[in-house]
């Protein structure tokens, strides 16, 4: 099993900044990709971005030029560098991590959440 705990939402203006973190422990493996997706009020989970183990990235349209994904490896720590941030990025966060597992299957894992508010 693989725990994802998140960290670092909360409610800021229009065009400041937030981190968000989240940790992974449990069985891990070092075949994976964590990343982070967001589901509004009354509205579908949606992808955010990704970062393979290897390096390569992912974001969605919504959030390229203001989002930043980044990765410390030794501490299975995922995070999320939001800037410029507009009402509509108001939702609540979550961590997904997909991980190869020993037999060769995909396995996927969500955090908690964490909710970030954007309001004036």
């Amino acid at each position: 099993q693989v725990q994802l705990v998140e960290s670092g939402g909360g409610l800021v203006q229009p065009g400041e900044s937030l981190r968000l973190s989240c940790a992974a422990s449990g069985s891990l493996s070092s075949i994976n990709t964590m990343g982070w997706f967001r589901q509004a009020p009354g509205k579908q989970r949606e992808f955010i971005a990704y970062m393979s183990s290897g390096g390569n990235t992912n974001y969605a349209d919504s959030v390229k030029g203001r989002f930043t994904i980044s990765r410390d490896v030794a501490k299975n720590t995922v995070y999320l560098q939001m800037n410029s941030l507009k009402p509509e990025d108001t939702a609540v966060y979550y961590c997904h991590r997909g991980q190869e597992e020993l037999d060769g299957g995909v396995q996927h894992y969500w955090g908690q959440g964490t909710q970030v508010t954007v309001s004036s």
